[in-house]
């Protein structure tokens, strides 16, 4: 009998392959995607992104493609269920996050309300 790993967050295959790019681009292997939430934004909370080459013990970390994506537990707590993904199109390219949790996100989709 095989056991399916359940994680609370999802990375998709646009994201992963971005963050590959990114990587291959800044020539550190050590580099993972992080997301966290900070106070502000229209919303109240927001999501920010950086390439980081620290993993904390508490830290969640989703590996797909060779890449990872990390989260610390205090923000995965308002990310559970959701998804990160990637898109590139006119209007230009950007992560996405998307959150079941968030009862009202702002027009530009980079901040968020519980």
């Amino acid at each position: 009998m095989s056991v399916m790993k359940i994680f609370p967050l999802q990375f998709t295959d646009a994201a992963a392959n971005r963050v590959k790019n990114l990587i291959a681009d800044k020539r550190n292997l050590d580099l993972r995607l992080r997301i966290y939430i900070t106070g502000g934004g229209c919303s109240g909370f927001q999501y920010n992104f950086i390439l980081d080459d620290k993993v904390n013990m508490e830290d969640f970390s989703i590996e797909k493609q060779g890449v990872a994506l990390i989260v610390d537990p205090i923000s995965l707590q308002y990310l559970i269920g959701g998804s990160i993904d990637y898109s590139e199109n006119l209007k230009g390219s950007r992560f996405i996050v998307i959150n079941p949790n968030a009862k009202t996100i702002c027009s530009c989709g980079s901040s968020f309300n519980i």
